[in-house]
């Protein structure tokens, strides 16, 4: 049978797959390129696509340059000084604290859900309110959040733990229920106590997918860390985004949201990595 372009049996060779791997990026860029040209043509002070050079001075600006409602303090002479000055560092630094609480926030789902999968009472307890919760819509609650917990950082991690917990406390669940009974009897069988089948047996072989589970959930974390910290935040990357938006600095926006997404690419990237760590001799099906 022969194997040839767009076939079953195509097997591309190392050059083509790098060509084709970065061609929607380049094709991207020069899109993007084109259009600012031509909008810069008709009006050199448009504003909503800014040119290269822009963006890259709009950028050294906010990497190097504190923030306009902080203090004017003693200028920083070192660049690593002045870039932990700088107004990208203080949204960067916000904004990952309260992914990172978050982040953390969520592991407690796992146990919870693991329980509920092998324990009958504890499932019959949790699962049905579990499952109707996750059908609220956490945005709804958001309201009710900033009058419970303030407008503070509370209530930006409970947005999150609320949007995202329930989905991975079921997805556990799931897995948890999906663990062929033959081998939990088999670790009574050897002695194993309730406990053991639950953290040494279940635990361990459901992990991985857990953990891709919450990787997966990356990008439902952000969504509603920014949904906090626009609607009322101080400081943050999307705080910095929806400032600029009144203002229409797309020059500097335009890179937030490059720099967010290469933030999660990497913070991505790293789960991976370590789930392959971790767990060398587990594939995904």
């Amino acid at each position: 049978m022969s194997a040839g372009f767009l076939l079953i049996h195509a097997k591309p060779s190392r050059s083509a797959v790098l060509v084709l791997s970065w061609f929607l990026f380049a094709a991207g860029i020069l899109a993007y390129l084109y259009a600012a040209s031509a909008r810069h043509r008709d009006n050199p002070e448009d504003r909503v696509t800014p040119t290269i050079a822009q963006m890259a001075k709009g950028m050294y600006d906010a990497a190097l340059k504190p923030a306009e409602e902080d203090e004017a303090g003693e200028e920083a002479t070192t660049l690593p000084k002045r870039f932990l000055g700088s107004m990208l560092w203080k949204d960067t630094k916000a904004s990952a604290w309260r992914f990172g609480v978050s982040m953390a926030l969520l592991f407690p789902a796992v146990i919870l859900g693991l329980h509920m999968g092998l324990f009958p009472y504890v499932g019959a307890f949790f699962l049905r309110f579990v499952l109707f919760f996750d059908k609220i819509v956490a945005l709804s609650l958001l309201p009710i959040l900033f009058i419970a917990f303030g407008i503070d950082e509370l209530s930006k991690i409970m947005l999150i733990v609320v949007g995202v917990a329930p989905t991975i406390l079921l997805d556990t669940f799931n897995l948890t229920r999906g663990v062929p009974p033959e081998q939990i009897v088999k670790a009574f069988t050897l002695g194993a106590s309730d406990f053991d089948v639950a953290y040494r047996v279940v635990l361990k072989q459901i992990f991985p997918r857990v953990f891709n589970s919450i990787r997966l959930n990356l990008k439902a974390v952000v969504l509603f860390l920014f949904a906090g910290e626009m609607i009322a935040s101080t400081d943050g990357l999307a705080y910095r985004i929806a400032l600029l938006r009144r203002h229409m600095g797309m020059d500097v926006i335009i890179p937030y949201v490059l720099w967010v997404a290469l933030l999660l690419f990497l913070v991505d990237l790293s789960m991976r990595r370590i789930n392959q760590w971790l767990h060398p001799w587990f594939r995904e099906a």
